[in-house]
């Protein structure tokens, strides 16, 4: 059997997205056409191919992630304690 029947294509809404075109909202279906995404406005007719970042985004540089770059100072802490009797009251 040769490929010109092909499945139907599984059109999804995309809530709260703007067309770039004619400015409409959620009027943006999403698809996939073999291994490519499109999303495309019902509206007005635009059509582009999404291209989809990686599946696991770099993580960002933050100061906690980033430990072997810094020098760790120690430093010694001196623990006071409360006083207790009358005598330590003035």
């Amino acid at each position: 059997m040769s490929e010109e029947f092909e499945k139907p294509v599984k059109r999804r809404f995309i809530a709260g997205a703007v067309c770039p075109r004619c400015s409409e909202m959620d009027k943006i279906v999403n698809y996939k056409l073999g291994d490519k995404n499109y999303r495309e406005c019902v509206a007005c007719g635009f059509k582009d191919e999404i291209r989809l970042q990686s599946s696991r985004p770099r993580e960002l540089d933050t100061r906690v992630n980033q430990t072997q770059d810094r020098e760790v100072e120690e430093t010694a802490v001196k623990i006071l304690q409360p006083p207790t009797g009358p005598a330590d009251k003035k």
